[in-house]
């Protein structure tokens, strides 16, 4: 670097016209000027999905079944037979059910984070293995190795099950570029919550996923407390969606409680994925019933809060409205509310019944191959 001349001021720089930035290459790309980028108003077109009979009956049985299904592992933990964590989906049915039932089945990919078993059912596995895997025995998903957080099926391409929050987003955006190097058309789906959207690796991933045209969905599940803290005191946009635009990622803002507004905004997300247009984050608005996992009392929040959620946003008790006004019966309904509880105690039943895996199978799944 030269310096100024000995006794004297430094030169002056030379002056740049005023219109040279102009000609710089950031200043030729296209779409040079800031937009909020967003799907929302291809969303808001058409809200809801226009679903059969059959298809809202499915999508019922569906959320009734992780309903279930949790409120008997919550039971199963209480009495000491699940151990560790464990994280209750009850009360978001319908984000599960709602964007899986739009994925093809054997090419889209899924990962989520620990709250993981009703994305499972909603994949359409057997409850039980997933119970077994919930009470640690040889017959679960996972060997009984990954318990309530770390289940994982290759079989329905279903990566997990993280428990380090947010470190599933970066897995997601590989298992994206995995599917663009193998150009067979599929996407992942990548789900984290409101507390994990503020977590460095999310952004570094929108990034990467944004430059390549990632064919990736970042689902954020926002159930409004994270851990135990409100998205009002530990987020400064609580407007998750809008998030990616700083990286040029289209948002959508989702009712997270409607199956049926689910399912539609995953058909324009997909959609534009599919299209090779890069990445969207959807921001589904839900509500968890239950605390953070188990161990939480959740009391950073009113009884009355709850019950309010559950009288009038209820994700099931919506679809069965809607099965009544179409004219589906109360007693069918119930006899589908039956059914599905047998078949979660019959789950329960075999994971009670099923052994634990042997000492022996410490060593084994330590390394891909054998040495």
């Amino acid at each position: 670097m030269a310096k100024p001349a000995v006794g004297g001021k430094a030169p002056k720089p030379a002056t740049v016209p005023s219109d040279a930035k102009l000609a710089t290459p950031k200043h030729n790309r296209e779409e040079a000027e800031f937009v909020l980028h967003s799907l929302q108003d291809e969303h808001e077109k058409s809200l809801r999905y226009k679903a059969t009979d059959e298809e809202l009956l499915n999508m019922y049985e569906q959320m009734l079944l992780i309903r279930r299904f949790e409120e008997r592992a919550g039971q199963l933990y209480g009495l000491g037979l699940i151990g560790g964590f464990c994280h209750l989906y009850i009360g978001q049915e319908a984000v599960a059910v709602g964007l899986q039932s739009a994925l093809t089945e054997g090419l889209d990919s899924v990962i989520t984070g620990y709250r993981d078993h009703g994305h499972m059912l909603a994949y359409g596995i057997d409850p039980n293995v997933i119970m077994a895997e919930l009470t640690g025995r040889e017959a679960g998903i996972s060997k009984g190795k990954g318990g309530s957080m770390h289940m994982f099926s290759t079989e329905h391409r279903f990566y997990g099950g993280h428990g380090i929050v947010g470190a599933q987003v970066a897995l997601g955006g590989g298992l994206a570029l995995a599917h663009q190097y193998r150009g067979d058309g599929g996407l992942c789906l990548a789900y984290f919550g409101d507390g994990a959207a503020n977590q460095g690796q999310v952004y570094e991933t929108m990034n990467m996923a944004s430059l390549w045209k990632l064919p990736m969905v970042f689902a954020i599940e926002n159930n409004q407390y994270a851990m135990g803290t409100s998205t009002a005191r530990s987020s400064a946009e609580t407007e998750f969606y809008r998030r990616g635009t700083a990286f040029r990622v289209p948002g959508m803002d989702v009712n997270g409680m409607d199956v049926l507004e689910v399912r539609q905004a995953a058909e324009v997300a997909f959609a534009h994925v599919r299209a090779g247009k890069g990445p969207v984050l959807m921001e589904l608005n839900t509500y968890r019933y239950r605390g953070h996992s188990m161990s939480d009392p959740a009391k950073y929040r009113t009884r009355e809060e709850v019950q309010d959620q559950r009288e009038h946003n209820d994700p099931i008790e919506r679809a069965k409205k809607e099965l009544l006004e179409r004219g589906v019966s109360e007693d069918a309904l119930k006899d589908t509310d039956k059914r599905i509880r047998t078949t979660v105690s019959a789950s329960a039943d075999f994971a009670e019944n099923s052994p634990e895996p042997p000492p022996s199978d410490l060593y084994t799944d330590v390394l891909v191959e054998s040495y």
